[in-house]
This record gives C-alpha cells, structure tokens and sequence, in this order.
C-alpha cells in the first residue's frame, strides 16, 4: 500500500468517525432539546400510562418524550402538588389533605376518569383449603387489632387450618392501601402494619405465589397474566353487596356492580399550568381518545362510553377540581358522579 493510499484511508476513517460523532451528538442534543410529559404516581393506572405513552411516543416519531415513574398514589401526589409532575396517575380521589397541598401550591387539576379495577385478593396455587373469602374475614385478617395476634389461618375461621398467616398488601403510599382499607375496614389507612408491603406488584406476585400460607390483594391486571401462578378467591360483600352469594372478579361483575366492594375508577389528574404547553396538551387528548382501546389492552375495564364522553368534555370545558369531595367512595357509579360534576 502506498503512502498516499494509506493517508487516504485513514483520513476517510478519520472523517467517517467524526462525521458518526457528530451524529451521536446531535441525536443525543436532539433528544434532550425534546419536550417531555413527566407523568408519576399509581402502580395500578401504571400499565396503562406506560403504553399510552408508547403508542404516544411511536406516533410523535420521538418528538415528544413521556416519562411514566412509579411512587404511589400518595408519593405520587406529593411530587404533583410540588409541581415536580404533569400528570398523576391515582388509583383513588385526591384526598382533602392532598388538595389543600395543591391549593397551597397553586396547583389546580383536572380530574379524569380513565378505567375500573378490580382488587383481588389472591393465594398460592398450593393453597387447596379456600375458594372464597368475606370482607368480614379479611377484616379480621387486617385490622389494626390483629396486629401481633391473628397469626394463624384457623384465628379467622375454625375450619381453616394451624398453619402461620402469611399477608401481603400494597405499601402505605398506595392509592389500593387506601382504598381496600377504606372498603374493607370502613376508614382509610387502617390496617395492622405487620406485613410484607410493597408499591410494586409484581412483588407481592413473587410472595404469595411461593408460599402456601400467604395471602394478599392486588389489582387484576397483575393477577391476569400470573393465573398459573395464583388463585383469586371470590369475594362475598356482605349485607350492602348486590349479590348474596361470592363473586369473582371479571370484566363483567365489574361492569355491572357485582364485584363489590373491591371494584373501583381509577384516575389521572393533570396539571391545568401543564396543559397551557402544548406537548401536554395533545398527550391528554390522545389518552382520553386512545384510553377505552388501550385500558382493555392491558386487562383492565374499560368505562361506559358516556364517562369518556363527559371526561373529555370536563377537560375540554376547562372544569378543574374533583366532584369526590377529598372522600373515599365505595362502591360509587363514576357516570353519576360525573354527572354531578358536569352539573358544576
């Protein structure tokens, strides 16, 4: 090779190299330079943000970036009420403290309805002596006074076995913490504290599945795709429960208030300042019209058509606030209450 050939060559390779740098540098600026939508908040109303923001992000060709965290219903609230946030994923209304932190801050909110759940309450495959479970029993299991001396399955019911009472449940920043001690003991956030707790489902799913003993709640888009793994009791409401015998957890129980009480509307709020930028803006346009398709994607059930409806008039509309009143509503319709809201 002669040396004018090899100065070619390297100077080509040379030239290749900072031509491919220079690339890297101005996708890497490109990136940063886009807007971003910072959403944080529920691990239950997680799935569906996640692949909003996906379907989002492939249609804006990476001209917006989405970011979806999760902290809790509770710790996401606190970074929304700072301002740290544009959107909040909930798996319950915004409670009166919260609100006043957001008052405080300056920060009003749109309240959006986007989906129902369902909480099921699940045990090991291994598990061959339950089917089914009262809210009476799972009081007994998780109230404050059972702390340290309900221990064992046959302090719940005699016929259950002497066998250790193993529990599992969501953290304490969790809107589902709030909303099973709300609809199982009757006041919010009164639970014993001896348990393994955790914001991230897929955690309790590792727990309970590989222990006979255990028992806990999680939402059903978590339990739908580990079936192999778990098996979900039916639930029996009690004296205020549509109907008199045990119900499973389907599309279907939900949909038709059945499913009571551990069936709920699930929330985002969003940031009024938030939406006056354009990038957030179109993204809560694109999930109020993309929601019902992709709610369904990721197993959970999807809201009448007339909720979407009247969410997306609500935002459009301008009306901020919640019609929940800071409160907990067990077993509330959300077309009624988003009538109620509608009518302010």
């Amino acid at each position: 090779m002669t040396k004018q050939s090899r100065h070619f060559r390297f100077g080509t390779s040379r030239l290749l190299e900072l031509s491919l740098c220079g690339l890297a540098f101005l996708t890497t600026l490109s990136a940063e330079a886009a807007p971003t939508v910072k959403i944080d908040g529920s691990s239950t109303v997680f799935p569906i943000s996640e692949a909003v923001a996906e379907e989002f992000q492939s249609e804006k060709k990476g001209a917006v970036k989405v970011t979806v965290g999760i902290s809790g219903t509770g710790g996401g609230f606190k970074k929304f009420c700072r301002g740290e946030t544009d959107i909040q994923d909930a798996s319950r209304p915004i409670l009166k403290d919260e609100m006043a932190a957001c008052e405080k801050a300056g920060i009003s909110y749109y309240e959006l309805p986007i989906a129902f759940d369902a909480m099921v309450v699940v045990v090991s495959k291994e598990n061959n002596w339950i089917t089914s479970i009262s809210t009476d029993d799972l009081k007994k299991m998780w109230e404050p006074s059972a702390q340290g001396k309900v221990t064992k399955w046959n302090q719940v019911r005699a016929t259950w076995p002497d066998a250790p009472l193993k529990l599992y449940g969501a953290g304490s920043d969790s809107g589902t913490f709030d909303y099973f001690t709300e609809a199982v003991m009757g006041k919010s956030k009164a639970s014993r504290g001896d348990y393994t707790a955790s914001e991230d489902d897929n955690t309790l799913v590792q727990g309970i599945s590989g222990d006979k003993n255990a028992i806990g709640y999680l939402p059903f888009a978590y339990y739908e795709p580990n079936q192999k793994k778990l098996k979900a009791l039916m639930i029996d409401g009690g004296a205020k429960a549509p109907s008199k015998t045990p119900v499973a957890a389907s599309k279907e129980t939900v949909e038709n208030g059945t499913y009571y009480p551990l069936a709920r509307p699930i929330f985002i709020y969003v940031s009024a300042k938030a939406t006056e930028r354009p990038e957030v803006n179109e993204f809560v346009q694109f999930y109020l019209s993309s929601a019902s398709k992709l709610v369904e994607q990721v197993k959970y059930v999807a809201l009448p058509k007339e909720a979407y409806s009247l969410t997306k008039t609500r935002f459009e509309k301008k009306k901020t606030g919640t019609v929940f009143h800071g409160e907990q509503k067990v077993g509330a319709k959300i077309t009624d209450l988003l009538k109620a809201g509608a009518a302010h």
